[in-house]
């Protein structure tokens, strides 16, 4: 099967927000599929939230896989797993961002439960903290995690909720696990066969499910095993050598098209930004951008340009 890479435009979004969405790209017979080898059962149906996981765990068909496996190696060829894996919008991402031989990680099957199970407990549901999967991970290279949807997730189900562009700001899981909601931060509402992928280090959890029935994801998290550079589709990327013209900043024409796509996606706040401190978001995109390219001197309204100017002697 085929694969559709991404484009500049798709690496330049993911780089400066960390996340790419893939709607509805998965057959519903695969969604089938899936829900079905994982004893997708009508809420009514399950006694606790222990002995269904206990269930799972012991019947289903998704494998055990040690950490470190190809991915090539990790699941079955017939299985629901693969048959999302090989989707060619799918294959095309993740060979775009980690390559063509991407190691396995780790995959949990997260369900949320609707409140009646927590009550039972003398516990009131309540969604998961925010928190970063790779805390104090100096790494300018980053794994992506694969969050595959099988079913139409509703607002009321509580989809992953996650905050854009926060990838790249790494702290320790429990300096974030106070926040509850940041502005700008998005709710996972999909229709089924919706694959989300984030980079590594962005902040997300998962949310309340006030609905009547459990709710369904599973994460697939993968470690590259070459250079992240130029794995795209780079029919419409200049050659990756010297530091690109600079635009005006700051005194500009007012309702110019910027004439430069990646300077802008690079360079567009998030709503939770403030006013100066997201000056070394726009650092830290320039930085991941030089890796994905390749280009050692590329800048973007030469904020690395600014700091990296001492003369010698």
């Amino acid at each position: 099967m085929g694969e559709r890479r991404l484009t500049t435009t798709d690496m330049a979004t993911f780089a400066a927000r960390g996340f790419l969405r893939l709607d509805a790209v998965v057959p519903a017979s695969v969604n089938a599929a899936f829900l079905d080898q994982v004893h997708d059962v009508p809420a009514d149906a399950v006694s606790s939230i222990r002995e269904h996981y206990g269930r799972i765990l012991a019947e289903s068909v998704i494998p055990r896989v040690p950490a470190g496996t190809p991915l090539t190696e990790a699941y079955a060829a017939d299985s629901p797993v693969r048959a999302v894996l090989d989707v060619p919008e799918v294959r095309g991402a993740i060979t775009s961002l980690v390559g063509r031989a991407p190691v396995f990680d780790h995959h949990f099957l997260h369900i949320t439960y609707p409140p009646a199970f927590y009550r039972a407990q003398g516990r009131e549901p309540v969604s998961q903290h925010y928190h970063q999967d790779s805390t104090i991970d100096p790494r300018r290279a980053f794994d992506i995690q694969l969050m595959y949807f099988p079913h139409d997730t509703t607002a009321a189900m509580g989809g992953t909720r996650f905050l854009p562009g926060s990838h790249l700001r790494v702290v320790s899981e429990t300096a974030i696990a106070r926040y509850q909601n940041v502005r700008g931060q998005e709710h996972v509402v999909c229709p089924a066969g919706t694959v989300l992928i984030l980079h590594h280090g962005i902040w997300h959890g998962g949310g309340v499910n006030r609905s009547d029935r459990l709710r369904y994801m599973f994460k697939i998290r993968l470690c590259p095993t070459e250079p992240q550079v130029r794995l795209w589709d780079t029919g419409d990327l200049p050659a990756p050598s010297g530091r690109p013209p600079q635009r005006p900043i700051f005194w500009t024409a007012p309702g110019n098209a910027d004439p430069d796509p990646v300077a802008a996606i690079l360079t567009r706040p998030e709503p939770w930004f403030e006013q100066d401190t997201s000056r070394l978001e726009y650092v830290n995109r320039a930085r991941l951008w030089r890796y994905l390219t390749g280009n050692p001197d590329f800048d973007v309204d030469y904020w690395l340009s600014r700091i990296e100017n001492e003369q010698a002697g």
